[in-house]
């Protein structure tokens, strides 16, 4: 699986931004939230990561949000200080473009002066988003997994190692 590191001037990204599609709250370190983004990386990967979001959570450099469509949580985002946008997984498919327009903004509207995200090459949705917002590809990775490994087709990671 290609994974594509997409970075652009925070400037450039934040001229024309959309608004955001999906509604964000705050991730807490409930069992409800904690249940919640056990469902979503199940579907999303195959797997619950509960200690990777108790780690994010716990990160004062990240800041983690849960993507809602109505009252509906759809997926999370978490966004770094940094600028990098991930790990971000939503449930339907189809959403994965509203939902990393919904990170951008996030990002774009922090400090930092560089905007960047991890995007597999199989997320036609996201990697669309990042090409038409200028975000331009600064390093290519292959990504090499066991089968079950979920599609990818809902997820982008934060980085290779942190999967």
């Amino acid at each position: 699986m290609p994974i594509y590191f997409f970075g652009a001037p925070r400037e450039q990204l934040i001229d024309g931004l959309p608004e955001p599609p999906l509604r964000v709250i705050a991730i807490d370190d409930t069992a409800a939230h904690m249940k919640i983004l056990a469902e979503i990386d199940t579907y999303a990967v195959g797997v619950a990561r509960e200690k990777h979001h108790r780690y994010l959570l716990n990160d004062p450099a990240t800041k983690g949000v849960m993507l809602m469509a109505g009252s509906e949580s759809v997926g999370y985002a978490y966004i770094g200080s940094n600028g990098h946008v991930g790990p971000l997984a939503v449930t339907p498919d189809d959403l994965l473009g509203d939902a990393f327009t919904t990170a951008l903004n996030l990002a774009a509207n922090g400090s930092s002066e560089k905007i960047s995200a991890f995007l597999p090459g199989n997320c036609d949705s996201a990697l669309s988003v990042a090409v038409r917002r200028g975000m331009r590809i600064t390093f290519p990775m292959l990504l090499m997994a066991s089968p079950g490994y979920g599609d990818w087709k809902q997820y982008l990671p934060r980085n290779p190692g942190f999967m």
